[in-house]
């Protein structure tokens, strides 16, 4: 296929703004896909999780022909949740087809995958869908994609995606506006073959299987290539395009996109954001990979790890498996005394987080308590008191004063000791919140609860405001959505993104039990606004901690300092019921000897808490 008849474009949206249908229609405008194979309709999210929740979770490419061109399109995730599918999108095409409901508005999701598209370099088509519904308002909403892009009212497109009314008209747009691809390296083009990684899926007969856009040169199969990040070496196996299924053509062109058979068994070896690379006269040492998009930096972790423990080499196996299908997910294998093996898993956020569980149980059987997710925490230490620490992998800034280093913590037990550090860092989110003016009042008292900072307030229209706070992610990652929704009645929006780490009062809570601490029930929360988490953790660990034959008390300390208390009576033995009669003294002599024999068990008595106590405590 010649370059001037190629065209590589994606859709963005904002979730359930109708993107997979346009999708759908295209593809069976396009004859890719019959009608009758068309039964149930997002044909491109395939997995049994996204047509139950109607939400697109992992980027599909597929190559459709239209009026003899060749139109390779990648379909997006809508959820802020996934950007990162959305960032590696944006990087592999030169054209972006924004779908707006015509009977909702802009939402704060368009806005952010609007200005990533424009960080791209990538031009725009607007499109407003649904238009063929009463309650739709074309005008209005048409105004407000003239004000964000600066575009002609002659631009946008008007369509039913459902219906299939005037989608052809998108397919048109997309061959007579959207420019040809500009070569990558043009005095190389035959000599030196470059593509992009921007995804890498593990099949169980192909095993792993890169998603390429190739910039210059011809990947044909059997060819040896490079991987230039991994320094991995491999032999195409198989080459193809995506209709949407895997379909072997030998040879992929430049500019097209397309999949590699590695033959790899781990797709560490294949990794996302990697240059495939291949050249006649040159060593692969010598060669440049292509720097496009940022590579993903999860900032929320939680542990996870089954219900049973005798389960966990089974557990291992499904969690190294689904991050060959996930590369956005990351994990640390760790031991606890009381839970035995388990993993620390990082997420991009919340939902991600639900989609990992929900994928372990369906795909492969496997039940697993994930606990409450945190964040990770930047410790500031004076560099003469920090080289005990150099296993945390620090970050190390030097000013014309003094030398310090950044300690990355995220289990408040790697935390040092309070006279070794000066601060504690914790990372802060720019929000971008579109609500109804009506609502700005309860958003702002919310603001004041969960330890914001105002940014800015704008009005995109007489009845919407945009409103930028800054406000910590740890905060952000409890029910802060859930306590949004219900404030604006369901109106309000938001759209996230991480902006900087900011010293704050932090400090490190331990649980005592029975005045022994207990290291995995650490955490790490803010001095003023969590006080009531203190008491909310003693109350709760009292209702799973099992009772003993002497008083157990649990304490929620700040620096060994005691700041919240509960006590777990003592089992009473009944040791006078065996007696007859009404000797008193015999009485007395036995409940003295039951009182010291207890005192002793307060003295010397160790409380082991069963792993059902941690589960209770730490799940969600």
């Amino acid at each position: 296929m010649e370059i001037n008849k190629i065209r590589n474009f994606c859709i963005i949206a904002h979730i359930d703004h109708g993107k997979s249908t346009l999708a759908d229609r295209m593809l069976e405008i396009t004859g890719t896909m019959e009608k009758r194979d068309m039964k149930n309709g997002q044909m491109l999210d395939s997995m049994e999780l996204e047509q139950e929740r109607w939400i697109t979770i992992k980027l599909t490419p597929v190559r459709m022909a239209f009026k003899w061109h060749e139109l390779n399109l990648i379909d997006t995730p809508g959820h802020v949740d996934f950007q990162y599918e959305v960032s590696r999108s944006l990087a592999s095409v030169e054209w972006a087809i924004l779908v707006v409901d015509a009977t909702q508005w802009i939402e704060a999701q368009t806005l952010s995958n609007v200005y990533m598209a424009i960080e791209n370099n990538l031009d725009i088509i607007p499109v407003l869908n649904k238009i063929d519904l009463p309650s739709a308002d074309v005008e209005r909403v048409s105004e407000e994609v003239i004000n964000l892009l600066g575009c002609d009212p002659s631009e946008i497109i008007c369509i039913s995606a459902k219906t299939g009314m005037n989608v052809d008209l998108v397919l048109d747009a997309v061959i007579e506006r959207v420019k040809s691809p500009k070569v990558f390296e043009k005095e190389n083009i035959e000599e030196e073959l470059k593509a992009l990684v921007f995804d890498s899926q593990y099949d169980p007969y192909k095993w792993v299987v890169s998603y390429v856009k190739v910039f210059s040169g011809n990947i044909k199969k059997w060819d040896t290539l490079h991987f230039l990040n991994t320094k991995t070496k491999i032999e195409a196996i198989d080459v193809g395009y995506f209709a949407p299924k895997y379909t072997s053509s030998g040879i992929i062109h430049t500019w097209e996109i397309g999949y590699i058979v590695t033959w790899l068994k781990s797709i560490r070896e294949a990794q996302v954001g990697d240059t495939v690379w291949k050249a006649k006269w040159k060593d692969f040492k010598e060669a440049i990979a292509i720097e496009w998009f940022k590579k993903v930096t999860p900032f929320i972790f939680a542990w996870v790890f089954p219900m049973d423990t005798d389960e966990y080499p089974v557990f291992k196996d499904a969690v190294e498996k689904l991050m060959l299908n996930d590369s956005a997910l990351s994990t640390e294998n760790e031991v606890s005394p009381a839970l035995w093996h388990w993993f620390r898993c990082w997420f991009l956020w919340l939902l991600h987080l639900d989609i990992v569980k929900e994928r372990l149980f369906r795909e492969f059987n496997m039940d697993v308590i994930i606990t409450s997710p945190q964040v990770t925490y930047k410790v500031k230490m004076p560099w003469d008191k920090s080289w005990e620490y150099f296993r945390f992998h620090p970050e190390v800034i030097t000013n014309e004063f003094w030398t310090f280093t950044y300690l990355h913590v995220s289990n408040p037990e790697d935390l040092p000791k309070r006279e070794l550090y000066q601060s504690i860092e914790e990372p802060i989110a720019k929000c971008e919140i579109i609500t109804p003016k009506e609502y700005v009042g309860n958003l702002m008292q919310l603001s004041q609860e969960r330890r914001w900072k105002f940014l800015n307030q704008n009005f995109i229209d007489e009845k919407r405001v945009l409103l930028t706070y800054e406000l910590p992610m740890a905060e952000l990652i409890t029910d802060f959505y859930d306590e949004l929704k219900s404030l604006s009645s369901g109106y309000a929006s938001m759209n996230y993104e991480f902006s900087k780490y900011m010293e704050d009062e932090l400090v490190k809570l331990d649980i005592l039990i029975a005045w022994e601490q207990v290291d995995a029930l650490s955490l790490i929360c803010h001095r003023n606004s969590r006080a009531y988490l203190w008491w909310k953790m003693v109350r709760k660990l009292k209702e799973v901690v099992p009772k003993a034959q002497f008083a157990i008390a649990l304490q929620a300390a700040v620096w060994a300092k005691v700041v919240a208390r509960e006590d777990i009576s003592a089992l009473r033995k009944d040791v006078t019921a065996k007696l007859y009669g009404w000797d008193i003294s015999r009485k007395r002599k036995l409940l003295e000897k039951q009182k010291e024999w207890k005192k002793k068990m307060k003295q010397f008595g160790r409380v082991e808490l069963p792993s059902e106590a941690f589960v209770n405590l730490l799940k969600k």
